[in-house]
């Protein structure tokens, strides 16, 4: 309890991250709290001709898009599209580079070599370009975005894992285990896992910001969640045709994406801060 403690007390010391915290649980609440929150509820999927384009006032507080709709309503929905995006994206992420992180680290064979190799193949062609490629392969639906990011995202966890894993295992308490005749696998799972958490929980936050940031990218590319979804890449596009004249169509659903990948980012420095010491940022 003693250690819990002073970790928050070190992180609520840095401001920035303590910001990215605060808007990423202003994300959070939002997203569950949305039919409740939003003015025009129905307006995620409802078309009003006659109210097309108003710019910002009372009665719409970010203004209305093309159709009519209100586009404060559509970005707290968007929220929760933004939300299962960079969860989901991320945590097959995981499923997929740690374990084979922790093999290719631990174990010095064929099957190592191979993982490292298809790894290597990955992260030589950019991340973007690789899931533009697989989105449009796939075809364009909130489901592919998710599944090409995910195939495009693992190799940063599996390099992480892998650099961390053979740190550890030439380390003493490792070979002790090992000498004591520890099964591999509850050495790998119950000894060298929970010691290398800490950069996955920060690589994970930091890669939430941005998958939220590509997902934008191939939503802007109508490669992403299909209308009616309200998904903010997809409403920066649609608002092109309107500009300048129709400004807040865009700002709104861009100061979303900036404000939510800067509290990823800010929050992943400030975790980075805490848990290695070593990777401290220069003030």
């Amino acid at each position: 309890m003693k250690g819990y403690r002073l970790f928050l007390k070190k992180f609520l010391e840095d401001k920035p991250a303590t910001l990215g915290l605060l808007i990423i649980l202003g994300l959070i609440v939002t997203a569950i709290l949305a039919p409740y929150i939003a003015p025009y509820p129905n307006d995620v999927f409802d078309n009003h001709p006659a109210e097309r384009l108003q710019p910002p006032s009372w009665q719409h507080p970010f203004g209305t898009d093309s159709l009519g709709r209100d586009i404060f309503s559509r970005i707290l929905f968007g929220g929760r599209i933004t939300l299962l995006i960079s969860v989901t994206v991320v945590g097959l992420s995981i499923l997929i580079g740690v374990p084979t992180g922790l093999i290719a680290g631990y174990y010095e064979n064929v099957l190592s070599e191979v993982i490292m190799r298809v790894a290597d193949i990955f992260l030589a062609i950019p991340r973007v370009i690789l899931a533009m490629a697989m989105a449009q392969a796939l075809g364009p639906s909130l489901p592919n975005v998710m599944l090409a990011l995910s195939v495009t995202y693992w190799p940063w966890f599996t390099r992480i894992v892998v650099a961390e894993t053979k740190a550890l295992k030439k380390t003493i308490f490792i070979e002790a285990t090992e000498a004591l005749g520890a099964s591999d696998f509850r050495t790998i799972v119950f000894h060298i896992l929970p010691n290398i958490a800490s950069p996955i929980i920060v690589r994970s936050t930091i890669g939430m910001g941005f998958t939220i940031l590509t997902a934008a990218v191939l939503g802007f590319l109508g490669l992403g969640a299909q209308p009616p979804t309200p998904e903010w890449g997809a409403a920066i596009a649609d608002s092109r045709l309107f500009l300048p004249d129709a400004w807040w169509y865009a700002t709104f659903p861009g100061l979303a994406i900036f404000l939510v990948v800067m509290g990823f980012n800010m929050l992943g420095d400030g975790l980075r801060d805490v848990i290695d010491p070593r990777l401290r940022r220069s003030r």
